[in-house]
């Protein structure tokens, strides 16, 4: 299973696209349209993620290489619906 992710002042947010949304439109559109504009995304492996959720809120993650960033638009693009 896949989960977004991305970076805020705040912490990382985890993302986690309902299978419906993801057998519409795929991860890569709902992370698109989720994340917030110009804000850089990941798309990980669950199993990347800690288990240990005690210290959640100091999570951080590199966004050095992210897989793509945030639309303007919090629609999705007319050509996938």
């Amino acid at each position: 299973m896949k989960r977004i992710i991305y970076q805020t002042p705040e912490g990382v947010v985890v993302l986690t696209p309902s299978q419906e949304a993801l057998d519409l439109y795929g991860i890569e559109a709902i992370a698109r349209k989720d994340v917030p504009h110009g804000l850089a995304f990941k798309i990980i492996d669950t199993t990347a993620l800690p288990q240990d959720r005690t210290f959640r809120n100091a999570w951080e993650a590199d966004m050095t290489n992210p897989d793509g960033v945030g639309a303007e638009s919090n629609e999705f693009p007319k050509e996938v619906v």
